[in-house]
């Protein structure tokens, strides 16, 4: 069926429905869901138009505190340049229906302005009965309505579709993005059209809310490294724990009343809140816990191994690889940047996460965190130990605990890294250092056995009759060749 016959058709059943009389098939539910919670509204169906109840500056300043804004250029990408070009307007409201962005062909403009089809107009089911947006927000789900599906005749000439929008953070419904425009130009596609860009913009502000999550562990995770051994969490400013100690004590997210300075756990404890630049610090007063202990063993080709309270726990290369980049980088990591730092770009955060959970498993509870991923315990590994040892001076101790380079089996891009910069700080600070002893002991190791400089300035150092020199002169000889 055509769209004119269809809404000859439509416009039949509603002189039908709302006459009274007899119907020969029902409205799609949808639609008479919608036209029984307007009515119940006291939509007049012969309405006029609905008010336009805000402008000038008002409007403006709520456009600009609408979360929407952020990601509006990416509706016009995808909805205006089509909208144009099918004869329709591109629409963005607020959860109440409001409009707020209106764009598209003028043509269609000037016609949606005799219906105040506008910005600064409410479309919401109770203010103008059925319509894209506002079925769209009361059903909370995508929508299209055609013709004679509105429930106010002046709308008739007019078909719609919308999706509903929710805030990725605390999932409620923020706005809708519609697309309408004269009954003539109906597209079949209108409706996966609007699905698309609502999720498109979700998807934007869920890269937005990551980015500030960042910010705010960054900022602040200071406060809660700073609680020590005593329970805690940082919270955003609705509630949402992003870092958490020890593990896995509270859910995914509280509920903070405004101006609140203490809140209820749930489990019958009570939590103190102290509002940060950015979110909330959470602690529980006079609640102290005694931390595990980890040492980690991660230099020379002996298989990696943690020790957890004593407990010796032989470690696969990339649970090591995990432990020594999470060892590495204090503060924490999250998924994705743990994903980069082993895999690079051809990583997925899924493996990461199913690998932090064995790894938890098998280290057991109050090792490691996971708001972002980071070690909880008081933990101490041979490699940070060498790093402190060289910054210090103190390379004869670091030689003694260097007992080769950083997992030397891994791939992982940042522990190549890490790698090569331990042992290239080690061997300048040995080669600067020229004391023959520490340069003996450093040409007995891996890294020093076959290195040129180090036998030249050895060489250089040695005193006449030292009894190593045939030694350092033989191996000099056949490194020269």
């Amino acid at each position: 069926m055509d769209a004119p016959d269809q809404a000859r058709r439509l416009s039949e059943l509603y002189d039908e429905v709302l006459s009274g009389g007899r119907v020969p098939e029902a409205p799609r539910a949808l639609v008479a869901e919608s036209w029984q919670r307007s009515l119940a509204a006291l939509v007049d169906p012969e309405l006029d138009a609905p008010p336009v109840v805000v402008s000038g500056e008002e409007l403006e300043e709520i456009r600009a505190g609408h979360p929407l804004h952020a990601v509006l250029p990416v509706l016009r990408q995808t909805l205006t340049t089509i909208a144009d070009e099918a004869s329709h307007i591109m629409i963005v409201t607020d959860a109440r229906g409001l409009i707020l962005w209106r764009e598209g062909a003028a043509a269609v403009r000037r016609q949606a302005d005799r219906i105040a089809l506008s910005e600064g107009a409410i479309w919401s089911e109770d203010a103008i009965g059925t319509n894209g947006m506002g079925t769209a927000l009361a059903a909370d789900q995508p929508v299209q309505i055609h013709s004679a599906e509105h429930l106010v005749r002046r709308i008739h000439a007019w078909t719609c579709a919308a999706a509903p929008v929710h805030d990725p953070d605390t999932g409620k419904l923020i706005g809708a993005v519609d697309v309408s425009g004269p009954l003539r130009t109906v597209h079949p596609a209108m409706m996966a059209l609007v699905t698309a860009a609502a999720g498109l913009a979700e998807g934007q502000l869920r890269v937005r809310m990551a980015a500030a999550d960042e910010v705010l562990r960054a900022r602040n995770m200071r406060h809660l490294i700073a609680l020590g051994d005593a329970p805690g969490a940082l919270l955003t400013p609705t509630g949402r724990v992003l870092a958490v100690q020890p593990l896995a004590w509270l859910p995914d997210r509280l509920a903070v009343p405004a101006g609140a300075d203490r809140i209820d756990l749930g489990d019958g404890r009570e939590g103190v809140i102290e509002q940060l630049d950015e979110g909330y610090l959470l602690r529980i007063p006079g609640a102290v816990r005694r931390r595990t202990s980890l040492r980690l063993r991660l230099l020379g080709s002996a298989q990696p191994l943690a020790v957890v309270g004593g407990r010796e726990i032989p470690l696969t290369l990339r649970r090591a690889e995990v432990l020594a980049l999470l060892l590495l980088h204090p503060s924490g990591l999250t998924a994705e940047q743990l994903m980069l730092q082993l895999y690079g770009d051809e990583g997925n955060p899924t493996t990461v996460r199913a690998e932090m959970h064995r790894l938890r498993t098998l280290l057991g509870a109050g090792v490691l965190d996971t708001k972002p991923y980071r070690i909880l315990a008081n933990v101490t590994g041979d490699v940070t130990d060498v790093q402190g040892l060289i910054r210090r001076g103190a390379l004869a101790q670091a030689l003694d605990l260097y007992a080769g380079p950083l997992l030397a089996r891994s791939d992982a891009p940042a522990l190549r890294a890490e790698r090569d910069e331990l042992d290239a700080t080690l061997r300048r600070a040995v080669i600067d250092a020229a004391d023959p002893d520490l340069l003996w002991r450093y040409a007995d190791t891996s890294l020093g056995a076959e290195d040129l400089e180090v036998f030249e300035v050895l060489a250089r150092r040695l005193l006449p009759d030292d009894r190593r020199r045939p030694a350092v002169a033989a191996r000099l000889e056949r490194l020269a060749e």
